[in-house]
């Protein structure tokens, strides 16, 4: 421990504490822009580069950023001083001379850090004027979009991309005035091997890293009455939508969710669970398959378009190893524009099905030509959490007074096995309630598989005994985590029975496309919380026990994994350049 003084306040803090950490003890508030600490991920940026944290060191010549600077026994810090504070404001207004001016169309309106920073510090005029940088804008990727004329140079998204998810592909191109953040040679992000995870929005303080939006698209075939539009919910935005009008994070408001949807125009409101409650059936009879020798272990589940991508590039040699459903909104999508067009004589045609996902990988899925029958898409549109709250109050809807509604039927029903999908370790934990009973043909009293669940480990491993098999199962979350994980079973240093991959930390509780919980984890283990939570209020706990879906086979599909079936509901994966 070593004995510092903050601005007249005394303390001990460990040794190797930084300035910034020091002051947060004591409720001392030190801005920053580039800074971000994300203990449970692993991630720290520390880059030091937007100097907005400058501070005195009693002794010290020149004035040193809080974020990088280690405290030493007897430091005294001033973080208020007036040369400080002048420091700090100049700082962010040299930033400003080389940023865009249009806060009041920005996507980034009101969550924007440097915004924030800017009013805080009371700058209303921008003393220096001069030649701005400016960028070529991209969306190629019909999923993430790139406005370098934004960018602060921060590193947040170069660490998270690097380090965290070691997909490796945003690095600081060209020197001086040019300098900018971006894929190696400039390339388009289509024709890189960003995996569209979304994560590096997530911390990008400004708007230079947002999602490509569907709203317009969406608002005209709303507003199309020839159209029969219809929305599908993934199962973490009804523990988020809630954050984005002012209720506690882990708030579950699936009616509010289900009600907001109708009043924005949509025919029928459905549920992504019921789909996934679809995939687990079909996931569970494959795994048996393989557990009786017939294709290769381990199987890894499929409901991320992230880690598909992230697979197709980086590890083309273990393709045989994903299980071959769709995930879960696709299979809904293929779903409701054959089966529910039928039962409801409507032509497929005039379906728009438009998904509201916690994720931006989702919006470049939908562009996989194996995901279009007959020239119509399985899904036409994507928006994100934030999005459909952008929607709501667009529509001047009041949601917090909303009451609450149930789905629509045949394809809102669902089961607490599908709505942990939305957590790490939840697909496999619903696929093995599943496969439990089917293996054994014994009920299975005890549903909640906790040694697969959890934020803390990054890589967790459990062991199953299922009748005389214990089977063994490993599951990741981060690309980087998953990236240790494929590296072993390549080289046959671990070996499993089944594995789940999701690209975001924790999640699709923390996907691309949630409400910006700025560096804040608290919030996603609400969230993690208050899906188990749904889970356990569910009245059926097992996918294979959906009404809705034993039903669906028996009237439409035939058989679970049938032809129909592996038509309709599974698809196949493609080796990619590594670049």
């Amino acid at each position: 421990m070593v004995n510092v003084t903050i601005n007249d306040i005394k303390l001990q803090v460990p040794e190797g504490t930084t300035i910034l950490q020091a002051a947060k003890m004591v409720n001392i508030n030190i801005p920053t822009l580039c800074h971000l600490d994300l203990h449970d991920i692993k991630m720290v940026n520390r880059t030091a580069s937007c100097r907005v944290c400058l501070v005195e060191i009693e002794g010290r010549r020149n004035l040193a950023p809080a974020c990088a600077t280690e405290c030493f026994e007897g430091m005294v810090i001033k973080t208020n001083t007036k040369r400080a504070i002048r420091a700090r404001r100049t700082m962010v207004e040299l930033l400003l001379s080389d940023h865009p001016t249009d806060c009041l169309v920005c996507e980034k309106n009101g969550n924007c850090d440097l915004q924030k920073i800017a009013a805080d510090l009371g700058i209303r005029k921008i003393r220096f004027e001069g030649e701005k940088s400016t960028y070529t804008k991209d969306s190629s990727s019909g999923a993430l979009y790139r406005n370098p004329d934004k960018c602060i140079m921060c590193r947040r998204c170069e660490t998270m991309c690097n380090e965290v998810q070691t997909c490796g592909i945003y690095s600081a191109v060209d020197r001086g005035f040019e300098t900018v953040v971006a894929p190696a040679f400039n390339l388009p992000m289509i024709d890189t091997q960003c995996t569209f995870c979304g994560q590096c929005v997530s911390v990008c303080p400004t708007a230079a890293l947002t999602e490509v939006s569907y709203v317009a698209k969406v608002w005209e075939a709303l507003h199309d009455p020839d159209k029969f539009v219809i929305a599908q919910t993934a199962p973490a935005i009804r523990v988020a939508l809630g954050e984005e009008f002012g209720l506690e994070p882990g708030t579950i408001v699936t009616g509010k969710m289900v009600a907001a949807l109708r009043r924005l125009g949509f025919r029928k409101v459905f549920d992504t669970d019921f789909a996934a409650d679809v995939t687990i059936v079909e996931e569970a009879k494959e795994f048996i398959e393989r557990l009786n020798g017939k294709g290769r272990l381990p199987i890894l589940t499929s409901c991320c378009p992230s880690w598909v991508k992230f697979i197709e590039h980086q590890f083309p040699e273990l393709l045989d190893i994903p299980s071959t459903c769709k995930s879960p909104h696709m299979m809904f999508g293929a779903i409701a524009k054959t089966y529910f067009a039928e039962k409801f004589n409507i032509p497929p045609e005039k379906i728009v099905v438009v998904s509201v996902m916690p994720c931006i990988a989702k919006k470049y899925e939908i562009q996989r030509k194996e995901f279009e029958e007959n020239g119509i898409k399985n899904v036409d549109y994507v928006i994100t959490t934030r999005e459909f709250a952008k929607m709501i109050r667009e529509a001047g809807i009041d949601f917090t007074k909303l009451p609450d509604e149930d789905f629509d039927d045949p394809l809102g029903e669902s089961t607490g096995a599908s709505v942990i999908f939305g957590v790490t370790g939840g697909v496999i934990e619903a696929a093995l309630r599943t496969a439990y009973e089917w293996i054994t043909g014994e009920t299975l009293e005890k549903v909640e598989f906790h040694g697969v669940r959890g934020l803390e480990d990054g890589l967790k491993e459990a062991t199953v005994k299922i009748k005389d098999m214990e089977l063994k199962i490993g599951v990741a979350h981060g690309l980087g985590n998953a990236r240790r994980l494929l590296e072993d079973i390549r080289d046959g240093k671990r070996f499993y029975h089944a594995i789940e991959i999701m690209a975001c930390p924790g999640g699709c509780i923390d996907g691309g496309g949630q409400p910006y919980h700025h560096g804040n984890l608290d919030i996603v283990r609400a969230r993690l919380n208050a899906i188990y939570e749904e889970d356990r209020n569910k009245p059926i706990r097992k996918s294979h026990e959906n009404p809705a879906v034993i039903a669906m086979y028996k009237e439409y599909m035939g058989e679970i994994g049938g032809e129909k079936a592996h038509k309709l509901l599974h698809t196949h994966y493609t080796p990619r350049e590594r670049i």
